[in-house]
């Protein structure tokens, strides 16, 4: 059995839950075991990752991994830091 955990964080809320999965399982199986997209189906498009590191939802799980769903960003920080240091006019 492999311990994992998921992670899904959403503006003013974040949830961790901790689950047991056969050997082999993989990032979508975890998905599904936390029923994570039921209670939050706006992470339906979210990308998937372990540990702070993108991974493909078909990504094979090790013992203690976490599995953690990035929603989109809203800004850029990039373009904001930009607009920031732009000479006012």
């Amino acid at each position: 059995m492999l311990r994992v955990s998921v992670a899904a964080a959403l503006p003013g809320r974040q949830e961790v839950m901790d689950l047991e999965l056969p050997e082999g399982s993989t990032v979508a199986d975890a998905i599904t075991a936390s029923r994570v997209l039921e209670r939050y189906p706006e992470l339906g498009a979210a990308q998937a990752g372990i540990w702070s590191r993108k991974c493909s939802v078909e990504t094979r799980l090790r013992d203690g991994d976490r599995v953690e769903l990035y929603r989109p960003l809203v800004a850029d920080a990039k373009a904001m830091r930009r607009a920031r240091a732009r000479p006012k006019r």
